[in-house]
C-alpha cells in the first residue's frame, strides 16, 4: 500500500475483541460493605456492577485474550501484524512494556514495532491514533497494526472512587476500515493538572474528584466546540448516529454533556434528548462493567458500532487525567452492521462469577498479600 492509497476511506477498524475478567461485584453488595445506601452507587454514580480480578489474573491476560479474539475475526495473517502497542495505566514494569507479554504469548515477534504507552486513560486513544497515523504516513507498507487498551482499576479501600472500579479489554486491528473508517482529522485538548494521578511505588491513585470532573468537562466542551465548529451544534449533533465518552462512572458523562449542552446555549431538555438517544445507550456494557480505565471509551465504541449501517458517523470523546483529551470521528463500515465482537461482552457476561461482599473483602485481601 503506498501513502497516496492511505485515504481517509481506506484506513481504520479492521477487527475488534473485548475481555473481561471472570468476577464481579454488584455496587449494592459494596454499598452494604461500606454502609451506604445503594442509590447513592446506582442513581448517584449510575453504576450496576464492577468487574474484578483474581489475585493471578489482570492486564496481561485481558489483553492476550481480547487480542486473540480479533485476530480471530480477522482475515489477515499474525505476520502481517507489524506494529503492537498497548494503551495502559496498568503498567507491570517500569521499563519492559506490557506489550512484550502479551507479543510473547502471542507468538508475535520479528519486524514488529512494539511498545507501551501511558496517558491515564487517554493512553489507548494515543495508541490508535499512532497507529492510525502509521498506516497513512505509508510508512507500514502492507502491515497492519495491534492497539491494546488494557487495564484494572482498584482504589484504596473505602476510597470515594471505589464503586468505579472495573476492568476490561478492548483490542483494535488497524487496517482496512470493514468496521469504522477513522478520520485522519481529530480535535485536541490539553492542560497540564493533577486531578488523577498514581505517584511511583504507590498502589493505588490519588484523586481530587471535583477538580477531575471540572477538567473532564472543561476537555469536553473545547473539543466539541472544535468539531462543531461554525456549524450549528444541535443539527450537527443530532446527525450522529452516536456520540461515546470515556466512562469514568455514567453520571460522569452526563453531567459533562449537559455543560457542553450549556456552553452552546442549548436548554436543559435539549441537552438531555440529545444525552438520552445519543449517549446512553453506549454506556451498557460500561455499567456492567465498571471503568476500565484506557479501554472504557472503546468498550463505549464498541458498543455503539455493533449494529450500524455502512456510512453512519460517530464521535468518539478520550479523556485522560493530567490532562490530556480528544475527539475522533469514526464512520461504519461494511461489517459494523453484524457486530460480531459483541459475542465477546456476552460470553464473559455469562460466564463470571458474581461474588458478594465477604468475598469481595477475601479478594482484596488476597490481592494485598499477593503484592507485598
Amino acid at each position: 500500500m503506498t501513502a497516496d492509497a492511505n485515504t481517509f476511506d481506506s484506513i481504520g477498524l479492521a477487527s475488534i475483541g473485548l475481555s473481561l475478567p471472570p468476577l464481579a461485584l454488584p455496587v449494592e453488595e459494596l454499598a452494604k460493605l461500606r454502609g451506604q445506601d445503594p442509590k447513592k452507587y446506582t442513581l448517584g454514580l449510575g453504576c450496576q456492577e464492577m468487574s474484578l480480578c483474581p489475585a493471578d489474573f489482570g492486564a496481561v491476560e485481558m489483553a492476550v485474550e481480547a487480542a486473540r479474539r480479533a485476530l480471530g475475526r480477522w482475515d489477515g495473517e499474525l505476520d502481517r501484524i507489524g506494529m503492537i502497542v498497548v494503551g495502559t495505566e496498568s503498567a507491570i514494569d517500569m521499563s519492559r512494556p506490557l506489550s512484550a507479554w502479551v507479543a510473547d504469548e502471542l507468538g508475535l515477534r520479528g519486524a514488529v514495532r512494539s511498545y507501551e504507552v501511558k496517558h491515564a486513560c487517554y493512553g489507548g486513544t494515543v495508541a490508535l491514533r499512532q497507529a492510525l497515523e502509521w498506516k497513512l504516513s505509508g510508512a507500514a507498507g502492507d502491515k497492519a497494526a495491534l492497539v491494546i487498551a488494557t487495564d484494572v482499576a482498584l482504589y484504596a479501600l473505602s476510597d470515594p472512587g471505589e464503586p468505579t472500579q472495573g476492568a476490561g479489554a478492548v483490542a483494535m486491528i488497524v487496517d482496512q476500515p470493514h468496521i469504522a473508517a477513522i478520520d485522519p482529522i481529530s480535535h485536541p485538548w490539553s492542560e497540564p493538572a493533577f486531578d488523577f494521578w498514581r505517584p511511583v511505588g504507590e498502589s493505588f491513585p490519588r484523586v481530587d474528584g471535583k477538580f477531575s470532573l471540572d477538567c473532564y468537562k472543561t476537555a469536553a466542551e473545547n473539543c466539541f466546540k472544535a468539531f462543531v465548529g461554525d456549524d450549528n451544534a444541535e443539527r450537527k449533533l443530532s446527525e450522529l448516529a452516536a456520540i461515546c465518552f470515556h466512562v469514568p462512572f455514567p453520571k460522569m458523562v452526563k453531567k459533562a454533556f449537559l455543560h457542553v449542552g450549556e456552553s452552546f446555549g442549548w436548554d436543559f431538555e435539549l441537552a438531555n434528548e440529545i444525552f438520552s438517544q445519543k449517549i446512553d445507550p453506549n454506556m451498557g456494557w460500561n455499567r456492567q462493567c465498571g471503568n476500565a480505565y484506557t479501554a472504557s471509551l472503546w468498550m463505549s465504541v464498541a458498543e455503539a458500532l455493533a449494529g450500524l449501517e455502512g456510512g453512519q458517523q460517530i464521535v468518539a470523546f478520550s479523556y485522560g487525567s493530567g490532562f490530556g483529551a480528544e475527539l475522533l470521528t469514526l464512520t461504519a463500515g461494511p461489517e459494523a452492521a453484524a457486530g460480531t465482537w459483541a459475542a465477546d461482552i456476552e460470553s464473559d457476561l455469562d460466564s463470571r462469577t458474581h461474588i458478594d461482599a465477604a468475598g469481595y473483602e477475601e479478594l482484596r485481601n488476597v490481592r494485598l498479600a499477593a503484592s507485598a
